[in-house]
């Protein structure tokens, strides 16, 4: 017999706070150590390390390749890297984008998950669409706890309504409730057999991957839907929603790239033309500059149309 001493917690928008909230509860003797992936740009330094230290007595850091897994100890994903849990330690990951971030919050609970299986706590906090939830379903099917913050105390309750929604939580709480939830979790005996994991077949579809433009299978997991391509990018529907219309968005305006410069060199060049020629190349300078116009409309008309979930902050 073991405790739960495995703590994994996830979140993007609005996360900061109650993780902030959450974390100042946390006894500096925490039987158990805690991982950490909230979505944040790749480039750039981020204080986040800084900005948790305040209010915690957790020994706080980015995760370094190869560091140990160590009670009383909050190891958190540096930007661009997932944050991969194996036994006694962690290792970071340039590997595919899932709901196209990296961190990701499911590869760490997925990875927990197959690591420590009954011993693992999940924790999902505030955040736009729905990452994590997927990796949730994966740890409570291992034997884990999930824990999920109250949407009504979310910055932003996309990811906990996702997760009560399609998964279920074991215990529903504000941020500073989780906190005090975790110090009794930890305490906790389990059993430390793992449930192996059963193989899934894709369902082949005709979608493309946003990302690469890989062809894209579906994966049923009880009621969750995720699509994977032949290099491991995987969306939510959702997710897959808001990237396939970044996609849409920049591919439109490369077009209207494309027709504006197409229209400025055709009349550059037009008056070095033979007269036939020069008739029918100025008499589509006026086409692609209407086709540019009718573009940007149609970009601007369906930005608008978004949902906040789909385009708003992660």
């Amino acid at each position: 017999m073991t405790t739960r001493d495995i703590i994994v917690a996830g979140g993007s928008a609005g996360s900061v706070d109650a993780l902030t909230r959450m974390t100042a509860q946390l006894p500096e003797d925490l039987p158990a150590a805690l991982l950490l992936s909230v979505h944040m740009p790749p480039l750039g330094r981020s204080l986040l390390p800084e900005i948790l230290s305040r209010s915690t007595p957790l020994k706080v850091s980015f995760a370094e390749n190869g560091s140990p897994i160590e009670y009383g100890s909050m190891l958190i994903a540096p930007p661009d890297r997932h944050l991969i849990v194996e036994k006694e330690h962690v290792h970071l990951s340039r590997g595919p984008k899932e709901n196209h971030v990296r961190p990701a919050i499911n590869p760490l609970f997925r990875s927990a998950a197959l690591a420590y299986g009954p011993r693992v706590i999940g924790v999902l906090l505030s955040g736009a669409l729905d990452d994590g939830v997927s990796g949730l379903w994966e740890l409570k099917r291992r034997g884990g706890i999930g824990v999920v913050q109250s949407p009504d105390d979310a910055g932003h309750p996309n990811i906990p309504l996702n997760a009560i929604s399609h998964v279920g939580a074991d215990h529903i709480g504000t941020a500073e409730e989780i906190g005090v939830l975790l110090r009794g979790l930890t305490r906790q005996t389990v059993g430390e057999k793992i449930q192996e994991a059963i193989p899934m077949a894709g369902i082949p579809t005709s979608i493309s991957c946003p990302e690469c433009r890989g062809h894209l299978d579906l994966f049923l997991e009880g009621d969750l839907a995720e699509y994977r391509c032949r290099v491991q990018h995987t969306y939510s529907p959702e997710a897959m929603i808001a990237a396939h219309a970044e996609t849409e968005e920049r591919t439109l305006w490369s077009a209207v790239v494309t027709l504006e410069e197409g229209a400025e060199v055709a009349e550059k060049l037009a008056p070095k033309l033979p007269e036939d020629v020069r008739a029918m190349v100025q008499e589509s300078i006026g086409r692609r500059r209407e086709a540019a116009r009718q573009i940007r409309g149609f970009i601007e008309s369906v930005n608008g149309r978004y949902p906040h979930s789909a385009r708003g902050a992660r």
